[in-house]
């Protein structure tokens, strides 16, 4: 036997990814009998690297695949990634400002010549750390967002889209990052509550009699205002409902109107109306005819379109000027503290700021109706069932996508303008010149929206618009395992797409997994210093390098001692190595149908447990039937005893609960099944059963033990193959020639699946009753103290017919001397504890010094009964009850109650010792 006496991860899995791979076995084979498994990988950002959201989804997305793949499916696993427009501009645009260069400056080509650099040298982290994972995704079919096909895709779709009627350009509010100057999705948004201010302005009436006050929080904005909106209920204004106000510091006059919107209780009940500035504003202005004025340049200053004295300021300061010019003149009456949401770029952090563009659009509406219809007619199942109501919600109240974004990295907009300004929509500028009747057009200069090219992932990827073997074979694919965060974002633009365009739905069902949070429950974030990292887990990382990655980019001195000190009391050592299987086996078990998912190292450690009991378990068995005669020929005949039996049909039920599991998404519970079969069954029972039947058995039962041993562990390694693949790699090499299994890779043999003629259900019920009366004895020895190597008699009374065929395991696991059965109750000397296991009465025959326990309990009970009374001395003392904190009283009387636990039992023992019966 040449398997290292410990397990060490690192070099079984840096061989055996490579050999995966290099072998072909990731491919999908194309075999036309096997039914067709597909799963579509969410592409990860070619900017991104693995964190421990991906490393949950793709151990699930494994899970499948693998099993799948053992089930003798055609499996394809769609691997690839995404170009991430905004995130690699950035990325790209930061380096070359360290060179103090500036894209503008290099112009389009040569920028774009620039990120493409980077992509080929520094954009594949995150393929390499999956393969860190064990993701056996199809490598050789692997797509980039920005692939030629790909975006021949794009293209085709874009000018379908546009020849329908569905596409159009116009001029709309949208989400506006000054920094980056473009529109950004509202995915790309976060809004956090901050400290912000309520200024309370007056407008002046018209008429002179009198003013009314508008509350906002953005003064600055008042430059744009078209209205004051009131309620059309509230009895303090409607008299002036149709009147006019003077805009302060402008000299126009904006009506009052009356509209649903406001809110009465907030603020003054006045609500200032800035169409062109504010989403809830641009619809009050839509409904009521009003005109959008945009004050804002594309990098967030005052344009033209404001007073002279504001123009060209920034943001903060044009407010802080409005503020002091409203004080002046007397118009500003109060201001107030007030926490309010304020949206934020993900990327640049800069306010967004709501602004009137021309962008393209896609019209939703009737796209949004087939993508209902497919998931209310059952075609795609959401799992849990109630995101079925989420995705409902949203699509009902679907306004029309935003897709052109004013970057230069992305899919260029396939669309030309004459010199009037007329648009020319083509797949080349040649056919665009073709349509115009003249060459001298310019290219629409701006890019698709990333969620554009992703929404086609489920058909590009397998070569549409050619009908591709991959594409009759894997659409629809089966599952999409993704979070809820992106339900409408991407799952509901995929299936609008495809049920658009290939007049099939993407996928058949979409698993929608929690997301990972820390032990606490709380989101994982770099500003929270919460960070995990899943590389860091499978490899180890000492505390000075985990101190420096999670507070390094900090700016605040004080943020990053906080984050410095918590990370050093949470891991006083760093993060030991764990290795791949033992963080995948952590994640399947977290992987319950809920939201939240929190990560505890500690259930890591427990996992890396677990693949340690397995390793060892299988050098026992090893050492045991290696060179030995197992069985496997039909010439050597052999004994099962009641031991196989029971393990045997112990396997085939956790063979059907895994099916189970992997067919209703619940990794936890294969996972659980998993581990409970491993450790409490099969190494913690079986194997010491075993133990007995090599030490007494015959040859015949010799030989059946050894090749139960091997076969089932040899089965239970393919069993768990799919959630921990390298552990079981290793080791299933040095298992399956023993059990009579060939071929070069688990990974490649057939899944196990249960057999209900190996079932052997009186074997069940009398191991039931063995570990009854084993857990009874054990229970025993320790109640009386004794030494773990002593043997001792055991005394049954009762129906001791039920112990046929057990006393031999007894004996072993229990550690007995022998069985005797009582004649009658007598038998037991008074004061030796007994137990009662169904209707068997079992008692220790045991010699006690009863002096020396006499002298041995009373000091004990002298003791607690000391504890006890300084316990009652404090609680009765109402200065130390009145004054202490909460949780050292109640912390008291949990110490009182132990003592008279303990004083109870005492008292218990004693009465069977020295008290008769």
């Amino acid at each position: 036997m040449d398997l290292p006496k410990s397990f060490d991860p690192h070099p079984i899995e840096a061989h055996w990814y490579p050999e995966w791979e290099s072998r072909g076995y990731f491919r999908a084979s194309m075999d036309p009998p096997a039914p067709p498994y597909c799963i579509l990988l969410p592409p990860p950002n070619v900017t991104g690297t693995l964190h421990m959201g991906h490393a949950f989804q793709h151990t699930l997305m494994d899970g499948l695949i693998r099993y799948r793949r053992m089930m003798g499916d055609n499996v394809h696993w769609q691997t690839g990634t995404d170009h991430a427009g905004i995130a690699t501009q950035i990325v790209v645009e930061r380096q070359l400002e360290a060179l103090q260069l500036d894209r503008r400056t290099l112009g389009r080509e040569t920028f774009l010549e620039k990120v493409w650099e980077w992509k080929t040298h520094s954009g594949s982290t995150i393929t390499r750390q999956m393969r860190r994972l064990g993701s056996s995704c199809d490598w050789s079919r692997e797509r980039f967002t920005l692939d030629d096909g790909l975006s021949q895709a794009v293209t085709r779709v874009f000018i379908q889209l546009y020849k329908e009627g569905l596409i159009y350009r116009g001029k709309r509010l949208v989400n506006w990052d000054p920094v980056l100057q473009t529109a950004v999705s509202d995915l790309e948004v976060v809004s956090e509550e901050e400290d912000g201010k309520l200024w309370h302005i007056l407008y002046p009436l018209v008429s002179g009699q009198g003013h009314l006050v508008v509350a906002t929080t953005r003064p600055e904005t008042l430059l744009g205002d078209q209205a004051v909106a009131v309620h059309p209920d509230d009895e303090r204004y409607r008299h002036l409902i149709g009147q006019q106000v003077m805009l302060p510091l402008t000299g126009r006059t904006l009506p009052v109107i009356a509209d649903t919107y406001v809110d009465p209780a907030f603020g003054t009940g006045c609500v200032k109306i800035t169409p062109a500035h504010d989403f809830n504003d641009y619809q009050v202005g839509q409904r009521h005819g009003l005109p959008l004025l945009n004050v804002f340049t594309p990098d967030a200053r005052i344009n033209d379109a404001a007073p002279e004295n504001y123009r060209g300021l920034d943001r903060q300061t044009a407010r802080e000027r409005i503020v002091a010019d409203l004080e002046t003149q007397g118009l500003l009456q109060e201001v107030r503290a007030h926490r309010l949401m304020v949206p934020r770029g993900d990327r640049t952090r800069a306010v967004i700021e709501p602004m009137l563009s021309d962008q393209w659009f896609v019209s939703m509406s009737g796209m949004a109706d087939k993508a209902l219809q497919v998931v209310n007619e059952g075609k795609i199942r959401f799992v849990p069932d109630n995101w079925k109501n989420t995705y409902a919600h949203w699509l009902n109240h679907i306004e029309d996508w935003c897709i052109s974004r004013q970057l230069w990295w992305g899919h260029r907009i396939p669309a030309w303008y004459d010199e009037k300004g007329q648009v020319y929509v083509a797949p080349t500028q040649a056919e665009a010149e073709k349509l115009a009747g003249t060459s001298r057009l310019t290219r629409d200069e701006d890019v698709l929206d990333t969620w554009f090219s992703s929404a086609l992932w489920p058909f590009s990827t397998l070569g549409w618009p050619e009908d591709t073997p991959e594409l009759q074979t894997f659409l629809p694919s089966q599952v999409l395992v993704t979070g809820f965060d992106i339900i409408f974002f991407w799952v509901a633009r995929m299936i609008m797409m495809t049920t658009h365009f290939t007049g099939q739905v993407p996928f058949r069902e979409v698993y929608v997994t929690g997301l990972v949070r820390d032990a606490h429950g709380q989101k994982m974030s770099k500003s929270k210093g919460n960070i995990l990292d899943p590389i860091d887990i499978i490899d180890g990382i000492d505390l000075e390098s985990l101190v420096k990655k999670r507070t390094s980019h900090l700016m605040d001195p004080r943020q990053a001692r906080s984050i410095e000190n918590s990370t050093r009391k949470e891991f006083p050592e760093g993060i030991p190595s764990y290795g791949t299987d033992a963080l995948r086996f952590t994640f399947a078990s977290l992987a319950t149908h809920g939201r939240d998912i929190k990560f505890d190292m500690q259930r890591c450690e427990g996992y890396r447990n677990f693949c340690n009991k397995l390793w060892n378990a299988t050098r026992y068995v090893l050492m045991n039937v290696e060179d030995q005669d197992c069985g496997l020929d039909e010439k050597s005949p052999v004994t099962l005893s009641l031991a196989d039996h029971w393990i045997i049909h112990r396997l085939q039920d956790t063979e059907a609960a895994i099916h189970e599991g992997f067919k209703t998404y619940r990794f936890d519970l294969v996972a659980r099944h998993l581990y409970e079969f491993v450790w409490d069954e099969y190494c913690d029972w079986y194997v010491e059963l075993a133990k007995c039947q090599l030490a007494d058995g015959d040859e015949m039962m010799q030989r059946g033990t050894r090749r139960t041993l091997v076969r089932v562990l040899e089965a239970t390694l393919r069993l768990a193959h799919p959630l921990i693949p390298f552990i079981t790699e290793a080791l299933w090499q040095k298992v399956a020639p023993l059990a009579g299994k060939s071929g070069p890779s688990i990974m490649i043999q057939p899944y196990p699946v249960p057999d209900d003629t190996r079932r052997d259900t009186a074997s069940v019920q009398s191991m039931e009753r063995l570990k009854a009366l084993v857990n009874a004895c054990r229970n025993l020895r320790s109640t009386m103290n004794v030494n773990p190597g002593e043997r001792l008699p055991l005394l049954v009374g009762g129906n001791v017919q039920k112990l046929e065929g057990l006393e031999s395991y007894l004996r072993f696991m229990a550690r007995l001397s022998e069985v005797t059965p009582l004649r009658d109750e007598q038998d037991v000397a008074t004061g030796i504890p007994t137990t009662i296991v169904e209707d068997l009465r079992l008692a220790l025959h045991i010699e006690v010094d009863r002096e020396a326990e006499r002298n041995r309990l009373e000091k004990q009970r002298e003791k607690l009964l000391e504890e006890q009374g300084r316990c009652q001395a404090k609680l009765s003392n109402p200065g130390f009850v009145e004054r202490a904190p909460a949780n050292v009283v109640a912390q008291e009387r949990e110490r009182l109650e132990r003592f008279s636990t303990s004083l109870g039992e005492l008292e218990q023992q004693w009465k069977r010792l020295f008290e008769v019966q």
